[in-house]
Formats: C-alpha cells, structure tokens, sequence
C-alpha cells in the first residue's frame, strides 16, 4: 500500500466540486462560491498584549464576535481565550509551526485545524436573505458589517459566518467539511425562493 501511494500520491479533492456547476447557475444577486482550502490553526491564549501582538504580527481581535485581516488570512475572535488564524499563503504546516513558536513561550498553544473547516463565499442584494431563512442572527448591515463574526447555526449546520462588506452583501461561511455537501444543497434550495424565474 506505501509503494502503491508513492507512485500514485492522493489527490486533494474539494468536498464541494460537484456543485461547482450549481452554484454557476446562480444570478448574481445569489452568489455561492467555494473558496480554495486554506491553512487554518486554532489559537489559545490567556493573556493578549503588546508581546503576543508583537510575537503573532498581528493584533488578534478581543472584541468579542469580530475578526481582523492577518496578512494574507484573518484572525477570527472565537472566545474570550481563542482565535481562528488563517493564511491562503501559507501551508498548514507552516502557519501551524509559526504560531506555535510565536505563542507557546507565552503560555498559549496551536493546533492546525485545516481539514476541519470549508469556506463558502456568499454575495449579492439578496444573500442576506438567503441566510435569514435558516440564521437567527441580526443580519442588517448596521448589526453584522465588515468585520463582524458569529458562531451560529445556518440550514441546522454549525458555522462561523463572516461578514465581509458593510452593505450586507458579502459574507464567508465557515462549516465542517463533513456538513459542507448538507450545506450547499440548503443553500441552493433556499435561492431558489430570491431566483427570478424566466417563462
């Protein structure tokens, strides 16, 4: 079996390739994109300052139910002691061994969570609504804009959602890659009530 995956190594495969063509069909007012695997590593620390800032290179959220960019990721606040930390140019081993170095003299620890999460990319006028059928958080624009998190249920599936403009037009979701396919089908159904249909 080790020879047989010597010479023919795995290949990744995204959970949500076949909707790919779904979500295609999709007017832009319902958007739904599969974003590209990143690294993702879950941070805890107990106490957050200047050397943890400083050690990070980045000021990790301490507002609760925010995130801030993190080069080329973000750092998402979590709990009073946890973030999520995400890089799209890192690999998950990379990231993993840069905040473990950078957090466990401080007393924290780092754990790489990347095959735990996908992400959906969600925009348009009417993907507000698309969420509201199956979220219970205030979604307006002036409670949820750019910068804000939740962890929350979406369609009877735990996620983190992420709001990414202030208009309330683009968001990420973030769902377990075993909830991902359950996910996209919801989704899908619960555009069809914003598609306009042509006769």
């Amino acid at each position: 079996m080790a020879e047989l995956l010597r010479t023919h190594p795995l290949e990744a495969r995204h959970p949500l390739m076949a909707w790919t063509a779904a979500f295609a069909r999709l007017p832009a007012t319902v958007g739904i994109t599969a974003e590209p695997f990143v690294a993702m590593v879950d941070v805890r620390l107990g106490t957050v300052g200047a050397e943890a800032s400083a050690a990070l290179g980045v000021d990790l959220p301490t507002t609760p139910n925010t995130w801030v960019p993190a080069g080329t990721g973000r750092a998402v606040w979590l709990g009073p002691d946890e973030w999520l930390l995400t890089s799209t140019s890192e690999s998950p081993e990379e990231l993993e061994a840069r905040v473990r170095a950078a957090v466990l003299p401080l007393g924290g620890s780092a754990t790489d969570v990347s095959a735990q999460r996908i992400g959906l990319r969600l925009t348009g006028a009417r993907v507000r609504d698309v969420l509201a059928t199956g979220c219970s958080i205030d979604l307006h624009p002036r409670v949820f804009g750019r910068g804000r998190s939740a962890q929350t249920i979406l369609g009877q599936a735990g996620i983190v959602l992420l709001g990414l403009s202030d208009a309330g037009e683009d968001f990420v979701v973030l769902v377990r890659s075993s909830f991902a396919g359950y996910l996209a089908d919801w989704l899908l159904d619960a555009a069809l009530e914003f598609t306009p249909t042509t006769s």
